[in-house]
Order: C-alpha cells, then structure tokens, then sequence
C-alpha cells in the first residue's frame, strides 16, 4: 500500500491504487520485446496477479539497498530493474533499457522527486548500491555518480514521475489514461466524492 496516498485515500483504496500500479508494469515488462526473463523480486507469495511467464526470486536484505544488491546478486545474469511506482512505464521504453544491458552496458532512469524509476546494470556490479541514501531528494544524483565512479556510462532514459502522493496519482493518471491505474484512481476519486 501507498502510505502517502492515505489521506485523502482510505488504506483499501491506496492498497487498490498499488496493485493497479503493480500490475500496469508488469503488464509493460510482460509486452517488452527486449526481456530474455522476467524476474519478480518478491517479500511474500505471488498470487493470481502475477502473469504467466514471471520468475518469483525471495526478496531478501536489511533496507532497500541491501534488497537492490541482493536482487542483482540473485538474478546474476545482466538484469533491468523497474520499480512498481510507475505504472506510465511503456514496453518500448522499457526496451531502450533492455538494449543498453543485453550489449553490455548499464542504464538509468532518474524520477522526477529525486530518486530513481529504473536501473540496468551487469552482473557482478550490485556494489553500485553501496553507500547511496536511499528515499532521499538525491537518491537518484547520487546513484548516477556512483555509477560513473564505477566506469560505467548508462544509458540515460527520460525521467518518470513515480507515485508518492495524490498529486503525482493524478499526473500519472493523466500520462496514461487507459491504464488500470487511471482507471482505478478514477473509481476511488468517485468513492471519495461520494463519501463527502
């Protein structure tokens, strides 16, 4: 669940909003053309959510860090990872990522608030994450830097508005207007406006 979304939402709905989100990437990853495997990095139990043809490895690490390094570590094959919180995510940009790593390189998509939406990276290389203040306002500067630090030269793909607020909810809602996140924002701003 979106915790910041909760007020104005009820929990149920941003826990709806979430799952919404969830499901437009995995939809995208599921559509990209470039992805040899589709890996989920899960704490807990898949269920009827998940779409056919996705590998569940356990989530496992102290902090997000600890769980990005260790996703990478697990997966151990060169790897392109996407959060949940940007449901606008397209298969056609997602494949832009995909080809910087399957040539062997890396790639990188800043967020707007500061952090970071994707990262693609060769195996071996997890201590990228090393020393990074995660859920900061320079996450993402700082992920960029270490990178360079380490020799590498991502790609650099166009920022994306990831969603921590209503306000973000609805210029994402507005980025993609057929996805299910817009159509289950729509159904809990209605529930909402009821309510009052």
């Amino acid at each position: 669940m979106k915790t910041r979304l909760t007020p104005p939402f009820t929990p149920d709905q941003a826990a709806a909003l979430a799952r919404a989100a969830l499901s437009d990437t995995l939809a995208a990853a599921a559509a990209a053309r470039g992805a040899t495997r589709r890996v989920i990095v899960l704490d807990g139990d898949p269920g009827p959510w998940l779409p056919p043809g996705f590998e569940v490895i356990p989530q496992r690490g102290d902090g997000l860090e600890e769980r990005l390094a260790a996703a990478f570590d697990d997966v151990a094959d060169p790897a392109f990872l996407v959060g949940m919180d940007t449901p606008q995510v397209t298969p056609a940009l997602l494949d832009r990522g995909l080809r910087a790593v399957a040539h062997g390189g890396t790639a990188f998509g800043a967020a707007l608030d500061g952090g970071w939406w994707c990262i693609g990276l060769q195996p071996g290389s997890s201590s990228v994450f090393d020393g990074v203040p995660m859920s900061t306002d320079d996450t993402g500067e700082i992920q960029l830097a270490r990178m360079h630090a380490m020799g590498m030269t991502p790609a650099i793909l166009r920022p994306l508005l990831d969603v921590d607020t209503h306000e973000d909810a609805l210029a994402v809602a507005g980025a993609a207007p057929e996805s299910r996140f817009a159509a289950t924002l729509a159904e809990a701003t209605i529930e909402q406006e009821i309510a009052a």
